[in-house]
C-alpha cells in the first residue's frame, strides 16, 4: 500500500429519509480541523436514492467536495449496499481519513467497509487529533508524524485507550454523537459535487425489506436538550426522582441520569450521560448526587454551566462545576424548586 496515494479527509454523511442526520454536520466540523492539520480537503459522501440535491447542506457545514452515490438500491439501508457503495468511493478516491457516526447505521457500516478496504477501524471515538504515533518517541522506533490519534473508552469506560492505524489507509474512526462540534454555518454555500456510481447488482447478500415500522418514543433526546437536570446513584431511589423531575418542569428541562442508575434499572439507557451514554453540552446542566467520575465528566464537562448538589464535599463533580452546594439533595433541591417557582410566578 502505498500510504503517499492517500489525501482528504471524509465523512460518511448519513441521511435517513432524504434528512441528513445531525451527527453528519458534527463530523464536519471535526472534518475541517484535522484537514487544516494536514493542509488538505474535507469531503461528504452522500449515498441513498434521490438525494443529490441535500449536497448543498453539507457544504454549508464544512464540506469542500460532495461525492453523491445515487442509486435505487440504496433507497433503504441495507449492509450490502451500502457497504458496497462506501468501500467503492474509498478505493476510487482514497482518502487518508474516513469518519462514520457511531449511530445504529455507522455501527453497521463502518466495520463492515473497513474489512472490504482492508484496513483498521477504531469504533465509538470521542478525541480525534493529528498527531505523532508512538506517541513518547522509543529508541529503535521511528515516530511517524500526522497520524490520526483515535480516542475512545475501553474496559467498559474504564481507561481510555488512543490508537492509530499508521500502516494502513484509510485511517477509519466511528465517532459517537454529541462529541464534536459542527461549525457555524455558511448560509448559501454550493457544493461542488461529483457523481459516482460503482453499480449494484443485487445479490445473496441483498436482504429484502418487506416492512418499515417506525417506532414513536416518548423518551427526549437528551443531547437536544438546553437544560439537563441530572441524577446519580446519591438520589436514593427510582421514587426519588420526583425531585429532579419537579425541578426539571419548572425550568423547561430535562431529566438524564449518571450511569450508576442505569444499572440499578432506575431509569432507561437513552438518558445516560457519560463515556458508556451520551455526551451532553446544555446550556446548564445539573449534578444532583453525582460523585463526579471521569466516565461522567467527559460527557458533561462541555456544558455552558454546571451546577452540582453533593453531600460530599470532596466529590470530584465539584472540581469541573461553576456552582456547588454542599448539603442534602433532599433538601436543597425542594427548596430550589419552590425558589424558582416563586421567581417566575412574580414575573
Amino acid at each position: 500500500m502505498n500510504l503517499e496515494e492517500y489525501k482528504g479527509v471524509y465523512v460518511f454523511a448519513q441521511q435517513v429519509d432524504g434528512v441528513i442526520s445531525n451527527i453528519a454536520f458534527e463530523l464536519l466540523g471535526k472534518a475541517k480541523d484535522l484537514a487544516s492539520d494536514l493542509n488538505t480537503e474535507v469531503t461528504a459522501v452522500l449515498v441513498g436514492s434521490g438525494i443529490k440535491d441535500l449536497a448543498d447542506q453539507l457544504a454549508e457545514y464544512g464540506a469542500d467536495k460532495v461525492i453523491v452515490v445515487d442509486d435505487p438500491e440504496l433507497k433503504e439501508y441495507r449492509t450490502e449496499p451500502y457497504t458496497h457503495a462506501l468501500a467503492s468511493v474509498i478505493n476510487e478516491y482514497k482518502p487518508e481519513i474516513m469518519l462514520v457516526g457511531a449511530t445504529a447505521i455507522g455501527r453497521d457500516l463502518g466495520p463492515r467497509v473497513s474489512a472490504r478496504v482492508q484496513t483498521g477501524l477504531t469504533a465509538d471515538c470521542t478525541v480525534l487529533e493529528i498527531g505523532n504515533f508512538p506517541l513518547v518517541a522509543r529508541p529503535g522506533q521511528e515516530q511517524k508524524p500526522n497520524q490520526l490519534l483515535m480516542t475512545r473508552p475501553a474496559f467498559g469506560g474504564n481507561t481510555i485507550a488512543t490508537i492509530a492505524c499508521p500502516d494502513n489507509r484509510p485511517q477509519m474512526a466511528t465517532v459517537r454523537a454529541g462529541v464534536m462540534q459542527k461549525i457555524k454555518r455558511i448560509t448559501g454555500a454550493k457544493a461542488n459535487v461529483i457523481e459516482f456510481n460503482p453499480g449494484f447488482t443485487p445479490n445473496d447478500k441483498y436482504v429484502e425489506i418487506l416492512n418499515i415500522v417506525k417506532e414513536v418514543k416518548d423518551i427526549v433526546d437528551i443531547a437536544e436538550a438546553k437544560i439537563l437536570v441530572s441524577g446519580g446513584r446519591g438520589v436514593g431511589s427510582a421514587e426519588n426522582f420526583k425531585l429532579l423531575d419537579d425541578l426539571a418542569e419548572v425550568l423547561g428541562g430535562t431529566v438524564s441520569c449518571s450511569r450508576a442508575v442505569v444499572d440499578d434499572g432506575w431509569k432507561p439507557k437513552e438518558l445516560q450521560v457519560g463515556q458508556t451514554g451520551k455526551t451532553v453540552r446544555p446550556q446548564v446542566y445539573f449534578a444532583i448526587g453525582i460523585s463526579g467520575a471521569i466516565q461522567h465528566t467527559a460527557g458533561m464537562e462541555e456544558s455552558d454551566i454546571i451546577v452540582a448538589i453533593n453531600k460530599d464535599e470532596n466529590a470530584p463533580i465539584f472540581d469541573v462545576a461553576d456552582y456547588g452546594l454542599v448539603g442534602d439533595l433532599n433538601k436543597i433541591v425542594p427548596l430550589l424548586t419552590q425558589a424558582l417557582k416563586t421567581e417566575i410566578a412574580n414575573k
